[in-house]
């Protein structure tokens, strides 16, 4: 189930709304557990047991923890219980293919994917790491922590919420209409995200990707990089904001997961910006602990290079996510030792094309599953093709509008007039937000309804 199809939006939403607020206060983490359990068994009822498993497990460390003490060898053990679970399912696969290559007669397994397995292993090792170094207290309520790592805002795409951002919340957090209007925005701003605009760009993607090679050009390539960086974009940042709205609603606050990444200037600055508690995971709890950039160079490089291995790996099971993981970890590597100095004295303007150029780069090592059709692609955006025909420039001129709105969404240029009209004018703001609201859940309804094409790209990782 996905927050853009009707399944949840008309049936599964409502139904948890009323649970939850009918329930009195010490009975809503368990409404909210239990639903979120039944959110993930509509898509994976075998795997209800594995995430159960994974609340179990990881609860019974923490309360382990509290009255034996912080011991290295206990939490070894559970952090390669985590791990093995996440490596088992997400990359036994990709393993036996690699040994079969070899000429080793591996047999290859056939298991589906357990949905959000990446993003709740994460969470769960935040919490038991954070409860070793004593950081936060050990859950003492099974129903609370299954309440934590089961849910279901943010269990399939994020954010990666950590333990000690939300123990309060989760002992304490009153709801309030402003809270749930608010919620309610949110969540309209990421499905307009999503339906709108996302899943056209994926159309335009789509359409230039599969391209026959007499009808390739470099236009059309760079169009359709383009499209796809629009696409997962509004996406990923969609998804994030309907979980962030879906938890105020709830009475939480999420951490926010983008900040307008394709305004950065440089590599460095995109990631700061994109996807922002992956990031901190690894910098919290991998980069920091190998020794950070308090290092010699050498050493940093080296930390640097197992930072974006296991990045590139965690997207996906796949070579080409780990040559795309290390391919950002080594520009981050250049900016830091040998073209920084210089970007910082270049012109705004190209400091932002060469991040763009960079990322977009980027984009097409993470689509392709296959590396020589991505550096196929990549030939065509340099120069192995013409510069463009009949088709390029109609797809430009037909999606151009579409462009230009999704050029101008990424930017914080909308909020920031928003921002004006309510400091302003309050109380147009206020009809004008109710009504923008309305307006976007029913234009988005209206889409799904009448599309079948409503793909999510992150329900794999």
């Amino acid at each position: 189930m996905v927050f853009s199809g009707l399944p949840f939006l008309f049936f599964f939403l409502p139904t948890a709304l009323a649970l939850y607020y009918l329930a009195p206060r010490r009975a809503k983490n368990g409404v909210l557990c239990l639903v979120s359990v039944v959110f993930y068994a509509w898509g994976e009822p075998v795997y209800v047991t594995l995430m159960l498993f994974s609340i179990a497990v990881n609860f019974a460390y923490g309360r382990w923890a509290e009255r034996r003490g912080p011991r290295r060898p206990a939490l070894a053990l559970i952090i390669a219980v985590n791990l093995a679970l996440l490596g088992f399912f997400k990359y036994a696969g990709l393993l036996a293919a690699s040994l079969q290559a070899l000429g080793l007669p591996v047999p290859a397994p056939d298991l589906p994917l357990p949905i959000g397995i990446s993003f709740y292993t994460f969470q769960a090792l935040s919490y038991v790491i954070d409860v070793y170094r004593g950081r936060c207290q050990a859950q003492r309520s099974l129903i609370d922590f299954g309440c934590y790592l089961a849910m279901f805002p943010q269990l399939i795409a994020g954010p990666i919420v950590r333990y000690i951002s939300v123990a309060e919340q989760l002992r304490d957090r009153r709801e309030s209409i402003e809270g749930f209007t608010a919620g309610i925005g949110l969540f309209a701003l990421g499905l307009s995200k999503k339906a709108l605009l996302a899943n056209q760009f994926g159309l335009l993607w789509e359409t230039c990707r599969d391209l026959p090679a007499g009808a390739a050009t470099f236009l059309a390539a760079w169009l359709g990089v383009a499209a796809f960086a629009f696409q997962i974009y509004f996406d990923f940042s969609g998804y994030s904001d309907m979980a962030l709205g879906l938890g105020r609603m709830f009475g939480f606050t999420f951490p926010v997961n983008f900040r307008y990444p394709y305004t950065a200037r440089s590599v460095t600055d995109f990631w700061r910006r994109w996807h922002i508690t992956l990031s901190s995971w690894f910098r919290e709890y991998v980069y920091i602990p190998l020794g950070g950039n308090r290092v010699p160079a050498p050493r940093h490089i080296f930390n640097v290079a197992v930072v974006w291995t296991l990045t590139g790996f965690w997207h996906g099971a796949s070579w080409n996510f780990a040559l795309w993981g290390a391919y950002f970890g080594l520009l981050l590597v250049l900016e830091k030792y040998v073209w920084g100095r210089w970007l910082e004295k270049a012109p705004a303007w190209c400091r932002h094309v060469y991040c763009l150029a960079a990322v977009f780069i980027g984009w097409v090592f993470f689509n392709f599953t296959s590396i020589p059709e991505a550096f196929g692609y990549l030939a065509l955006m340099f120069g192995a093709a013409p510069a463009w025909n009949d088709f390029a420039l109609y797809y430009l001129i037909s999606y151009g509008p579409l462009l230009l709105i999704g050029a101008l969404g990424c930017t914080a240029r909308p909020a920031a007039c928003w921002e004006s009209l309510r400091r302003k004018k309050p109380a147009l703001a206020a009809w004008a937000g109710a009504a923008l609201t309305v307006g976007a859940l029913f234009l988005c309804l209206a889409y799904i309804v009448n599309s079948g094409y409503n793909p999510f790209l992150y329900f794999r990782f």
